[in-house]
């Protein structure tokens, strides 16, 4: 299956909450000190691949900035810490894996902030298209400034303060949207249920995101939405099992569906509920070596369960569904995952910066391949165009036939 041209990433202080689809997966102290400075290449530096010769590179970053000392327009105004970062994000942009990144030092600390489920921002969810470059929200949180000012999902974001936007990296319009807590930025969507262009002002809140959804649709059957996985998902989700559990509940319906992804290990933690042995997932590297991740023998919720999944179900959601597919332990429902099946390892610098590299691939506990195939449902139902949720009323029926309720 092709890859659907999707682009998942995650802005902290926007509350821009994308994770490149993102995401990191384990946090290595690992520690690499690559700079350039002045065109001059620190000794020590260990360098990955063969055939790089950094004489030749350092002889032709010297030219180049000579070049630009004596001959750019506006080189008195030249920002040279931005230079040196534009070689870094060169360097890696050069290796042609939309998912590994070099990030600055104020990047970095937006990314690993982005992690905690606490943010300065708007409160939405966007995802960008490869190919069209369109920005769409796919969620608006709760009490946030974006669900006060009006802000719907499917909006196409046009113009930011004014500026348009179109073609533009989402990176790019995440840095435009941040701010201070309590100031406001005006934006321009294209909402399609008007056809028309709306405009609003919207303010930037400090917000702690509820990533779990719950309610208990009717008797017996609760409904939990994983929005995406944060550190604070795990906790979120158990106090969701167990108000769910205290109402009576006796079957599932966990919906993933527009979850990007998040760490994996609040995504092994949330499936390890539910399983009492056996792998949850497994990793390999290039070289053939990797991890597998078990489940332990506590389980939380052992009764009948749906999993809905769609199009935009990617990376950790991906997991998670693949994990309970493989044991039997859930049926799944909806359309096909967004196939997001590769590890990023965020790897700090020992400056402030740090990167995000593509590692390894992720394994289901049948051993297949998730990236660039994804989760095919057991039962597949394409989302309907009315107001009714086709896919959760299918997730119900089938939990029904399988009690014989």
């Amino acid at each position: 299956m092709e890859d659907r041209g999707h682009r998942f990433s995650k802005g902290v202080l926007t509350g821009v909450l994308c994770s490149l689809a993102i995401v990191s997966a384990i946090i290595w102290g690992v520690y690499v000190m690559l700079s350039v400075r002045g065109g001059a290449l620190k000794e020590g530096t260990q360098a990955s691949g063969e055939g790089l010769d950094y004489g030749e590179i350092e002889e032709k970053l010297s030219l180049l900035k000579g070049v630009v000392d004596s001959s750019f327009l506006y080189g008195e105004d030249i920002d040279e810490e931005a230079m040196a970062d534009g070689i870094y994000k060169g360097f890696i942009e050069s290796l042609g894996d939309p998912y590994t990144v070099y990030y600055t030092e104020e990047e970095y600390q937006e990314l690993m902030e982005g992690s905690s489920g606490e943010y300065v921002g708007i409160g939405v969810q966007m995802s960008q298209d490869l190919e069209t470059k369109l920005i769409t929200v796919i969620q608006v949180f709760k009490g946030s400034g974006a669900e006060e000012a009006g802000l719907k999902v499917g909006d196409v974001l046009s113009k930011v303060n004014g500026q348009d936007i179109s073609g533009e990296d989402i990176d790019d319009v995440v840095a435009q949207i941040k701010g201070g807590e309590g100031t406001a930025v005006t934006l321009e969507v294209y909402r399609e249920s008007v056809k028309d262009f709306v405009t609003m002002e919207v303010e930037r809140r400090s917000v702690s995101v509820d990533t779990v959804q719950w309610q208990l649709l009717e008797e017996g059957l609760g409904y939990i939405q994983i929005t995406e996985f944060d550190q604070v998902t795990y906790g979120q989700f158990t106090e969701a099992l167990e108000e769910l559990k205290a109402q009576g509940m006796k079957k599932l319906v966990l919906d993933l569906r527009n979850n990007p992804g998040g760490l994996l290990a609040s995504c092994i933690d949330v499936a390890d509920a539910f399983l009492d042995q056996g792998v949850i997932v497994s990793t390999r590297t290039r070289l053939g070596d990797g991890t597998s991740y078990e489940a332990d023998e506590d389980v939380l919720f052992d009764g009948p369960m749906t999993v809905l999944i769609n199009e935009n179900s990617a990376s950790a959601s991906e997991v998670l569904t693949g994990a309970l597919k493989d044991h039997g332990r859930a049926t799944v429902v909806g359309t096909v995952s967004y196939g997001k099946g590769i590890v990023q390892n965020i790897i700090p610098l020992g400056d402030g910066t740090g990167i995000k590299v593509t590692t390894s691939d992720y394994y289901t506990p049948n051993g297949a391949s998730i990236h660039g195939v994804g989760i095919t449902p057991d039962i597949a139902v394409e989302a309907g165009d009315g107001e009714a949720d086709v896919q959760l009323e299918r997730a119900k029926e089938a939990l029904r036939a399988e009690t014989g309720e």
